[in-house]
């Protein structure tokens, strides 16, 4: 099996340039590839995780990736896929965010003897010249075409700034410097960057009379339709400071059973034989199996081993009944808790298991928060922690509150 095949049968493949050629190249190993990444804050997350599993098998494979950071467009913003304008950071910010990422993708890349580069577009975007960039660039594109694009005329009602609309010209001249400095042949992106892409090629082509090539991975979705990596506390990171490994365990372990294979197949590196295998038998345990499968894989993928067996240690430990150190845990101080003791509603919030208290009630009155076993049904009850409680979350999420002296 090619890896294109592989990657077919996984599900990742979207929207292709020229799929004789693509196929062709990174069959033989002989793809340069970039993927960009926008330092938008301090850690990546599970939207750039597919992204990095890619790129971690075209490596296997033998083609040479190129990690893209934006620290030039990270001042600007994409408006794919988004109905409202990033927020802007400091110049600082994002030199501090290009730092944190380059750590966090050693895990999945090997920059060792030249087998990846590490590129921050900020190194040509912002010395660029602005009378030039019309010049050189600014006839290569077409305001009509770039108006037919979804993500731009998702933004039209609202307001598009000329800001965010330059965005396809910096992607697509990202393209033209690495096809000219790292003979970068290929780019490959989430399926919302399909128009910033296509601009990138199309300049290549225009410039220099070259061929250039472009594919989008399918984006990481629910059976609902909406991206998956959120929780009621936010993103889940890959920085264990932001997102301890057990909840990350915790967040594959309780996806839903309509996700499991589909995940099984984007993200990890189970063979593809044994995850179709497993497919034509999911029901009754056999989806638990599989979600502890994919909660492991990916907790050793960005963990390292020796957490996920932690992690797989610690939820067993807790669903039969037991306690353990490494669930996640809140830790409340005599400040916190007032004389009369603190309200259940409060304490969800605390420890991130409701993201406001009218969530938290609905949550309570609903029959789906128990402490320590037992459920709690009043949305008034008030708590006075002594040591450790449990809270439960419906069948699968557990909380630990330790008061402290």
């Amino acid at each position: 099996m090619t890896l294109f095949e592989e990657l077919q049968r996984r599900g990742l493949l979207a929207q292709l340039t020229d799929e004789k050629e693509i196929k062709e190249l990174i069959n033989a190993g002989k793809a340069t590839f970039y993927i960009g990444f926008d330092p938008t804050a301090d850690s990546l997350h599970v939207g750039h995780f597919m992204a990095l599993c890619l790129m971690k098998r075209l490596q296997m494979a033998g083609n040479k990736p190129i990690v893209l950071l934006g620290g030039g467009t990270g001042m600007i913003g994409d408006p794919s896929g988004k109905t409202d304008m990033r927020k802007m950071l400091t110049r600082e910010d994002i030199e501090h965010n290009v730092e944190c990422f380059k750590k966090q993708m050693s895990r999945f890349i090997d920059f060792s003897d030249g087998k990846a580069l590490a590129v921050n577009n900020a190194d040509w975007l912002l010395d660029l010249n602005y009378v030039d960039v019309l010049r050189e660039v600014g006839p290569c594109f077409s305001v009509n075409k770039m108006l037919t694009f979804e993500c731009y005329k998702q933004r039209m009602e609202r307001g598009l700034t000329f800001l965010e609309f330059n965005y396809m010209i910096m992607q697509s001249y990202d393209f033209y410097r690495l096809f000219q400095d790292y003979g970068c042949n290929m780019q490959f992106g989430g399926d919302d960057q399909w128009a910033n892409m296509l601009g990138g090629t199309e300049l290549i082509r225009k410039k220099l009379g070259k061929d250039a090539y472009a594919m989008t991975i399918t984006l990481l979705l629910n059976s609902e339709g909406k991206k998956m990596g959120k929780t009621e506390k936010g993103a889940v990171w890959l920085d264990p400071e932001k997102t301890s490994p057990y909840e990350f365990y915790q967040y594959w372990r309780n996806v839903n059973d309509a996700d499991v294979i589909k995940c099984l197949k984007m993200l990890t590196f189970v063979p593809i034989q044994e995850i179709e295998e497993m497919e034509q038998h999911m029901e009754g345990a056999q989806f638990n199996k599989a979600k502890e499968l994919l909660a492991y894989e990916l907790t050793k993928l960005v963990h390292g081993e020796e957490e996920a067996n932690k992690a797989d240690a610690a939820a067993k430990a807790v669903f039969s009944g037991g306690n353990s150190a490494d669930m996640p845990t809140t830790r409340l101080t005599r400040e916190d808790v007032p004389e009369g003791g603190i309200g259940i509603l409060t304490l969800l919030v605390k420890c991130g298991l409701a993201a406001s208290n009218g969530e938290g009630r609905r949550l309570v009155q609903q029959g789906g928060i128990s402490i320590n076993d037992t459920k709690v049904t009043d949305p008034q009850t008030m708590l006075r922690p002594e040591g450790e409680l449990i809270i439960r979350k419906g069948k699968k999420v557990f909380h630990k509150v330790v008061m402290e002296d």
